[in-house]
């Protein structure tokens, strides 16, 4: 097989969460051992930082590999899902994975695929941790799939383990409560294992202390330490001032969203956390200022046009919604347009409810069998007062939007991965 070919038979194959859902997720790590232990057990050769949470935990996973590379490390990123290209899921240095790689593993693990019958995340991992070693890199930062305790990334033992927040997301297979949710992600703690939780909450801090308590884990809460102290939103910068302990150090970050105030206290915790690495405050300002260049992140509050400004945004969830909307009212435009499409196994009346009444709406869907109809979307929203029209593809929506837009009014494309993944940027720089 060719790598085309070899894609195709990972797709075909493999039961994989982001086309087909809840269906996909194994809720145990026997099938990951069963890989790893036949590829001679990789997940116990490399060091790492394994990366958990509802919102943010791509975000700080590649600013810590933005950070790591800066430093002078060879420095291994696996994330889910990709946006534009499988190979995004596993970097080393910023660059993806070789498609060469891809074809051969396959092709190592073909008769264990059909043996154990892996879920298309769980091979994934596998040939994650199979790269990195081969690569020999210094450090991996791990972003976990889905959870954290029932996660394939949950096998390795890392340096350091990192929970962002907790929100409302995947109750379905996480929990109802925010305690369940906290409990679920609190599983990628480990012995003796330094965990850093990014959000205090009082419904989830003691579920952390408890759980670190039992694992003799030595457990950081980032706000505890580290505070915003101001923050100045550019057009696709945000320079932030923190204060550790009255002393203010000044970042300017190229990753835009407001909601990154609070993931840089989480990165600025771990790294304190990981001094024998000898990373310095200089590194750490050089890499923020350049996490998109090192790393190849998308997505997150990104502006791939000015008059009118169009915002690519991957929140998907009541957390993630708010965090966007309260940018949004931090910035000056004329007409706000929101091109939104969701998938199925969200719970769509909790994020339509936040979303404002005098918008402009483009109801729209993404072409994997999960996505919600766009006709199903547009009636659920009419009844919350939210009023506009519904297209069969993201792009015929934005062509509209920019079609209606002054060049003073902003044009925000979210509600899914999956719908961001399949916009057109060239064709948005060509219509304007």
């Amino acid at each position: 097989m060719n790598y085309q070919q070899t894609i195709d038979y990972l797709y075909e194959t493999l039961p994989m969460f982001s086309r087909v859902g809840s269906a996909a997720f194994k809720k145990d790590l026997t099938n990951t051992l069963l890989l790893c232990e036949r590829l001679g057990n990789p997940h116990k050769k490399f060091k790492s930082i394994h990366v958990a949470g509802t919102n943010g935990k791509g975000s700080v996973s590649h600013m810590l590999a933005a950070v790591f590379q800066t430093s002078g490390f060879k420095t291994g990123l696996y994330t889910s899902p990709h946006l534009y290209d499988f190979r995004e899921r596993i970097r080393v240095n910023g660059t993806m994975c070789d498609e060469d790689f891809i074809v051969d593993f396959v092709k190592r693990v073909k008769s264990s695929i059909e043996e154990i019958q892996p879920s298309f995340f769980e091979i994934t991992v596998a040939m994650a941790f199979d790269y990195f070693v081969q690569q020999k890199v210094d450090i991996a930062i791990i972003e976990v799939g889905l959870g954290g305790r029932l996660d394939s990334t949950n096998v390795i033992t890392p340096e350091l383990s990192v929970i962002t927040n907790i929100g409302w997301d995947h109750m379905n297979m996480l929990g109802n409560t925010l305690e369940e949710i906290a409990f679920e992600k609190a599983g990628i703690i480990k012995e003796k294992i330094p965990v850093v939780i990014g959000e205090k909450k009082t419904e989830t801090e003691e579920v952390f202390r408890n759980i670190a308590s039992q694992k003799n884990a030595p457990i950081y809460f980032a706000e505890d330490k580290f505070s915003i102290a101001g923050y100045k939103l550019l057009h696709d910068t945000i320079e932030i001032s923190i204060d550790r302990n009255s002393t203010i150090s000044d970042y300017k970050l190229d990753l835009a969203g407001i909601y990154q105030t609070k993931n840089i206290l989480t990165v600025l915790q771990a790294v304190e956390l990981l001094e024998k690495w000898k990373i310095t405050q200089q590194n750490i300002q050089t890499a923020l200022q350049s996490v998109k260049q090192l790393t190849g992140l998308h997505g997150r509050w990104e502006v791939i046009n000015q008059e009118p400004t169009v915002i690519l945004e991957v929140a998907h969830n009541k957390d993630g919604i708010e965090q966007m909307l309260s940018h949004v009212r931090k910035i000056n435009f004329d007409r706000l347009h929101i091109i939104i499409g969701v998938v199925k196994d969200k719970d769509v009346e909790q994020v339509l409810e936040l979303l404002p009444g005098n918008a402009n709406y483009y109801f729209t869907q993404s072409h994997i069998p999960r996505a919600l109809e766009a006709t199903v979307l547009q009636s659920l929203a009419s009844k919350l007062n939210l009023e506009g029209r519904n297209y069969d593809d993201v792009n015929t929506a934005l062509q509209q939007a920019l079609a209606n837009a002054s060049k003073n009014d902003l044009i925000i494309i979210c509600g899914s991965i999956f719908l961001v993944a399949e916009v057109n940027k060239e064709s948005v720089t060509q219509q304007t």
